[in-house]
């Protein structure tokens, strides 16, 4: 007599243990999700607006919550109650927003302003030292063998330069909407990022309690390493973005650059997103350069190499080490997904969104493993 095959058996053997199975199973069902998410959006319409309503302060206040809360737990391990280190954290917050309120927002605020009184100047200033380029014997030679029109290129690049410009009020409304926004999200961080800060610690048991007593373990694996992986990337790529601002502000000074201290908040910011950060932060820097002197164009280069050097070498390995096993190439197809699907808000989750991504997949990865002979070099 046979023996009868082990309740499970069919399952692993047929499904499980076959490679183009599972793949097809998953693929079906992503195609089946995205066309039915695709064929109820009107259903979906008030909750894209009530997550785009929340996600902003939400963002924000995780971001901060990551930033702060080694802190409070650093207290609390001193015998500091939770709250009161919280309540100490505000108050230290608190005045160090004053200090850079009254310090840094005067002469951000007066740099910024000669900047856009300055724009038709400096669209002025770009054509002129643009044609004078253009002027100069051997660069003419090289133009003349590239079959290229500088002078042409000039007046093109200055004309889409004044429509920009000429439609730059035509944006004050969308401007003073996003800023609406931001504000209201601020005014509501404080109250978010207290609890976060209070019960955030609880948050992982709370999402545990809602699975099945068999998944709970795995579950909190997963949770662990998600966290691990967005505290890592957040306070480093944070702590990366300032001490380039930082070392930017000072070398533009030394060069003596104009709106140094402009010029780095954009480079602070815009370094937030890997790779492509520097390279959008260069831009207005090389722009007000090239119109200060060429001069002042090799000093700009000097000083972004020794940044760029430090940052590399120095900042970035101490900081950040290799929190993020990603390949920069595949960061940069991730930034530019993000950003053509989401826009700004995309570009600026998208590394940590994948590293979210990535572990939910490498642990389903490793249940499928775990569970399926396809892979016979699998640990016992």
């Amino acid at each position: 007599m046979e023996p009868r095959p082990q309740k499970g058996t069919f399952f692993r053997e047929k499904i499980l243990n076959n490679k183009f199975v599972v793949y097809t199973i998953i693929i079906f069902i992503l195609s089946m999700t995205i066309f039915s998410l695709s064929k109820i959006g009107f259903i979906l319409i008030p909750i894209s607006i009530f997550i785009k309503t929340i996600a902003l302060p939400i963002i924000l206040a995780g971001i901060c919550f990551y930033l702060f809360n080694p802190l409070v737990d650093f207290l609390e391990r001193k015998g500091v109650k939770r709250i009161i280190s919280i309540l100490v954290l505000y108050i230290v917050i608190i005045g160090a927003l004053a200090i850079i309120i009254s310090s840094v927002i005067p002469p951000l605020k007066n740099q910024v302003d000669r900047l856009i009184d300055n724009i038709p100047e400096l669209t002025h200033d770009v054509q002129h030292a643009v044609t004078n380029l253009s002027n100069n014997r051997y660069v003419e030679q090289g133009l003349q063998s590239a079959n290229t029109d500088l002078d042409k290129i000039s007046k093109d690049a200055s004309k889409h330069l004044s429509k920009y410009v000429s439609g730059f009020s035509s944006g004050i409304v969308n401007f003073v909407g996003t800023i609406t926004e931001i504000i209201l999200s601020v005014a509501v961080l404080p109250f978010i990022l207290f609890y976060l800060l209070k019960d955030g610690k609880n948050l992982p048991n709370y999402i545990v309690k809602l699975l099945p007593n068999r998944s709970r373990s795995e579950a909190k694996f997963i949770l662990a390493d998600m966290n691990h992986a967005l505290s890592a990337y957040i306070r480093g790529q944070i702590f990366v973005a300032i001490c380039i601002g930082v070392l930017l502000f000072i070398g533009y000074l030394i060069i003596g650059l104009d709106y140094a201290l402009l010029l780095a908040i954009i480079a602070m910011v815009t370094n937030v997103v890997p790779y492509l950060g520097p390279i959008i932060a260069i831009i207005p820097a090389i722009i007000i350069a090239f119109i200060t002197s060429p001069f002042m164009l090799v000093k700009l280069a000097i000083v972004w190499a020794v940044v760029q050097l430090l940052e590399g070498k120095v900042i970035s390995p101490q900081i950040m080490g290799r929190s993020l096993d990603i390949h920069p190439i595949t960061v940069i197809f991730v930034i530019l997904t993000a950003g053509n699907l989401f826009g700004i808000i995309g570009i600026i989750l998208a590394v940590p969104g994948y590293a979210v991504l990535k572990v939910i997949i490498t642990h389903i990865y490793q249940f499928i493993r775990l569970n399926s002979t396809m892979y016979p070099d699998k640990k016992a």
